[in-house]
């Protein structure tokens, strides 16, 4: 019985191919949560064929959670209790998928069909996320086994199926049934690693919030020839508001909405973490966003606005006509100390005080950004962990470029929250060939395996640790 055994265990299961088994199942079921209707028999299928029986070989008990604001897309919540007074961990993920798009993918691919070429997965969710949850609960089966049946810990999992629509619902079920996911420590896997080959942990997530800009002058187009130059171009118009808000180079513009500074402890994490350089990675432009910073410190350390998209007339047929509207998809992101609810009303200020008053603003999803204290022992405990069991350093980010439902655990829980991801930045997530690397995938199973080894150990040391850290700290246990 040792952490070494539980790690080679862990990784048999890819080499033997039970991995890849298990990933081809769960990859089958199109559980595609943007379009519920179609989807809502295989999103409950994912959760009462594949989630719900793995879970109960492991010993647990596992509880149907409808949804309250979208009984479409449902949720479980397990538990395996071995001493109530053993430390909790509470592990999540979601077994919903974007799109397939399969007439995107290359030939010889297919979204719900897993193909093994070479050291990839290819399928829809062995990136997001199907391949991520099913990596850890491998590596807690394995630990399961070399313990001889216990795992010297308690665990909760929370499994929903909406993750990919903006989570519906999953702030109401974690406030009903807080008692059900009460722990002490939250650890999940998602999005990327900084790159393929450095292992990385974050501790939460930018926060992000969606708004549309919308400028109607008239119901229809006017001839160009014959009114152009008396009418107000409705797109010519929004290409300058937005211009007001992001400079030509990237540089958010509205006041308020700029971080005063980039904290000491984030810069000093990012010192030497690399943004891009992979094959499949686009080129960095050095010019692009807040000047002074590096790549990697714009992405993880700054609030970032995007226009996602954009609409006037139409599109791909042009015609001689001025438009009568114009449309355009906003997206910020944010780092802790941006209040996402103040974003609307600095917008909306900003837009009038640049002479678009006539421009529309509505919002849409919201998000609050959270970083788990750096400083905390759950992170150098999680750290030295991670590191044994590769046999190698691993990379901290304080918090992810990406947007995640973080908050709900973080703030509504109160829970330290640690991300492990088992993917990389060119795996297609949310795109066609969407894959999973395998030797990522087999390094993610010997960090979890572990981590949870570490936890059976070590756990209640770095609990009370954490707790007088927490009590003796000015920030609080879920931000820094």
């Amino acid at each position: 019985m040792s952490r070494d055994h539980a790690i080679a265990l862990a990784v048999q299961t890819l080499d033997s191919g039970r991995f890849a088994t298990a990933l081809a199942r769960r990859v089958a079921y199109v559980t595609e949560s943007e379009e519920p209707d179609a989807a809502a028999a295989a999103l409950r299928a994912y959760l009462d064929e594949e989630m719900r029986p793995t879970l109960a070989g492991l010993g647990f008990t596992v509880l149907d959670i409808a949804n309250p604001i979208d009984p479409r897309l449902p949720a479980i919540i397990a538990e395996r209790i071995e001493d109530p007074s053993l430390p909790t961990v509470l592990l999540y993920g979601h077994g919903d998928v974007v799109r397939g798009h399969a007439s995107q993918w290359r030939d010889g691919l297919a979204p719900y069909t897993l193909t093994d070429e070479g050291d990839r997965w290819y399928g829809r969710g062995t990136a997001d996320n199907k391949g991520q949850h099913s990596v850890n609960l491998a590596a807690l089966e394995a630990v399961l086994q070399a313990r001889e049946g216990r795992l010297g810990f308690n665990v909760r999992v929370l499994l929903e199926m909406g993750e990919e629509a903006g989570s519906p619902g999953l702030r109401e079920i974690c406030q009903t049934h807080r008692d059900a996911l009460a722990a002490d420590l939250f650890i999940a896997s998602d999005g990327p690693r900084v790159a393929a080959e450095r292992p990385t942990l974050f501790l939460g997530s930018r926060g992000a919030i969606n708004f549309t800009l919308t400028l109607q002058r008239r119901e229809r187009g006017y001839h160009a020839g014959n009114w152009g130059g008396a009418l107000a171009n409705p797109a010519i118009e929004m290409a300058h508001a937005i211009a007001s808000l992001v400079d030509a180079n990237g540089r958010l513009a509205v006041a308020g909405l700029r971080p005063d500074s980039l904290p000491e402890a984030v810069r000093a994490a990012l010192r030497d973490v690399p943004l891009g350089g992979g094959a499949n990675d686009p080129a960095v432009d050095a010019h692009w966003g807040e000047p002074g910073l590096t790549p990697i410190e714009r992405v993880i350390g700054w609030n970032d606005l995007e226009v996602l998209a954009m609409t006037a007339g139409t599109p791909g047929r042009p015609v001689g006509a001025i438009p009568g509207s114009a449309t355009a998809w906003c997206q910020m992101r944010l780092v802790v100390g941006t209040d996402v609810n103040d974003v609307p009303h600095r917008v909306r200020a900003h837009l009038d005080a640049h002479g678009f008053s006539h421009v529309a603003l509505e919002v849409g999803m919201r998000a609050p950004a959270t970083r788990l204290d750096p400083t905390s022992p759950w992170v150098s405990w999680a750290m030295d962990a991670m590191a044994q069991a590769l046999g190698q350093p691993i990379t901290l980010l304080p918090n992810l470029g990406g947007s995640l439902p973080n908050d709900i655990f973080a703030n509504d829980l109160g829970l330290p929250t640690l991300w492990v991801p088992h993917s990389y930045g060119a795996c297609g997530q949310h795109a066609a060939d969407e894959h999973m690397l395998k030797p990522v995938a087999r390094e993610g199973l010997a960090m979890m395996a572990g981590l949870f080894w570490a936890l059976g150990d070590t756990g209640d040391t770095v609990r009370q640790a954490h707790l007088r850290h927490a009590a003796s700290s000015a920030h609080s246990p879920s931000q820094a």
